[in-house]
């Protein structure tokens, strides 16, 4: 009788242990079952779903329908039928629906694991080897071995220099998904996105928000106009820009009530309710030991990895905003997949050249592929197309006359550049000149096709047009 071979999987329990269940580790794990592994997940919180379900995305996104939800009933159209209704929310109202759709998102989740065999194990993890960790939970100690080990821990609010977070007069984006009160005035410290969005969303429940960073303009990763359109209609709710300008300090009345006295460098002095400070993320890796694995961190806790997710230790993969750029919910499920599919074997292909980008301000914002001043920078030949929302019946039916989008076309080629929206449903609309700019295409796609009638996508006809009369000029 021949003896039994002994695999390197038998030496471990888990082919696959995923350490967090954001969208990076929840979509390897299931990947890796998908391919007849033993896959593990652990979570240092309550439940799974990781930061992406507890405090980053999906609250945050929750509270910006709420929001919209009340503008809707301020709508000028309801002001002019004399239905109008000026009661603001309270937070208790904004944040119930947040918590309803967090809860079924939790379920999802975790049914998603259960149903693909992946065991969920909750409790804090740390590395004693590269193939070991220790979790610890309130009620007990365990040891779990891998063959591979998969880091997606995600990030956590960086904290402001100097200014204790007391979830009161100084919070973060992490408290902001739990006030239990809305103040009368906003500081938001860092227009990032994250600070963007927040900044607009208050705003919009006609709180007054005042923004300052110290950079000169924001978002600069997006195209000017759209900023510029963006900007605009926030000044139109009375938000305050202070761009150029630095916090010096940042101190607490005694009251009441206690406000926030925020001091400027420049010697400009802001007093208000609240102040949010929005200066980025850093990687949630400080209590993993990754010592004990052969592993480091720069100096915002994130991980190198090469093409494949691996890191420095061929079996360990990161994904996720743990190793930085681009940072987005949808691009950190896609690298889980991957990491899972490499740790295998698997070819999974390259990770998408172009990605979609949505920032979920009031109004909201989406882009891909080029801007005009890279095109410029990089003189390749260009031409614009432009459609309004107020040209749009769909854009009229739903109140939204400020909206735009914008194509960019190759003057010589006619293909199709880049594409940039501002207004309603822009995170919806951008996919149709994703799959349009990935398969190749341009312009005489746009100018060939029906679009339905009335909608949104008929904003890709009218920009096209407006390119091919420019063109043909």
């Amino acid at each position: 009788m021949q003896p039994c071979e002994i695999t390197m999987s038998d030496l471990f329990e888990f082919d696959l242990l995923c350490i967090g269940s954001g969208p990076a580790g929840h979509r390897a794990a299931i990947q890796a079952a998908k391919l007849g592994k033993r896959a593990g997940v652990i979570e240092r919180r309550q439940c799974a779903g990781g930061v992406c379900v507890e405090l980053g995305t999906i609250p945050s996104k929750t509270f910006r329908e709420a929001v919209l939800s009340f503008m809707a009933t301020n709508h000028p159209f309801w002001q002019q039928a004399g239905t109008r209704n000026r009661h603001r929310p309270s937070a208790a109202q904004l944040f119930s629906r947040v918590n309803l759709v967090r809860s079924r998102e939790v379920e999802m989740v975790e049914d998603q694991l259960w149903r693909n065999n992946i065991e969920l194990i909750l409790g804090e993890a740390s590395f004693t080897d590269a193939h070991t960790l220790v979790i610890t939970s309130e009620n007990a100690t365990k040891t779990v071995t891998a063959e591979n080990i998969l880091i997606a821990v995600g990030t956590m609010a960086a904290s402001p220099p100097g200014v204790p977070v007391n979830g009161e007069n100084i919070v973060t984006s992490d408290e902001m998904v739990c006030l239990t009160h809305l103040p009368r005035g906003l500081v938001v410290v860092g227009a990032g996105v994250i600070g963007m969005e927040y900044a607009s969303m208050f705003a919009a429940l006609e709180i007054h928000v005042t923004v300052v960073d110290k950079r000169e303009r924001l978002l600069e990763f997006l195209d000017n106009e759209i900023v510029e359109e963006l900007m605009h209609q926030m000044r139109n709710r009375d938000v305050t820009f202070r761009m150029g300008e630095v916090v010096e300090t940042v101190n607490i009345t005694e009251g009441p009530p206690r406000q926030a006295v925020i001091q400027l460098e420049s010697g400009k002095r802001i007093v208000s309710d609240m102040v949010l400070y929005s200066a980025g993320r850093i990687g949630s890796t400080d209590r993993l030991n990754l010592e004990k694995a052969g592993l480091t961190t720069d100096e915002r806790g994130r991980i190198a990895v090469d093409e494949k997710f691996r890191t420095k230790v061929p079996h360990i993969f990161a994904a996720g905003d743990i190793i930085g750029f681009p940072s987005l919910a949808a691009t950190s499920a896609a690298q889980g997949r991957r990491a899972a599919c490499h740790a295998f074997g698997v070819n999974a292909g390259p990770m998408d050249t172009h990605f979609p980008f949505g920032i979920y301000a009031i109004p909201e914002i989406s882009m891909i592929g080029a801007h005009e001043h890279e095109l410029t920078e990089k003189k390749i030949p260009y031409e614009t197309g432009v459609a309004r929302y107020k040209e749009i019946a769909r854009g009229q039916i739903l109140g939204d006359d400020s909206g735009f989008l914008k194509m960019l076309f190759h003057r010589e080629t006619r293909q199709l550049l880049g594409v940039h929206a501002i207004g309603t449903g822009a995170t919806e609309l951008i996919h149709i000149g994703q799959a349009v700019l990935d398969l190749g295409g341009g312009l005489d796609y746009f100018l060939d096709r029906v679009f339905n009638y009335p909608t949104l996508a008929e904003c890709y006809k009218v920009a096209a047009l407006n390119a091919y009369n420019k063109l043909s000029q």
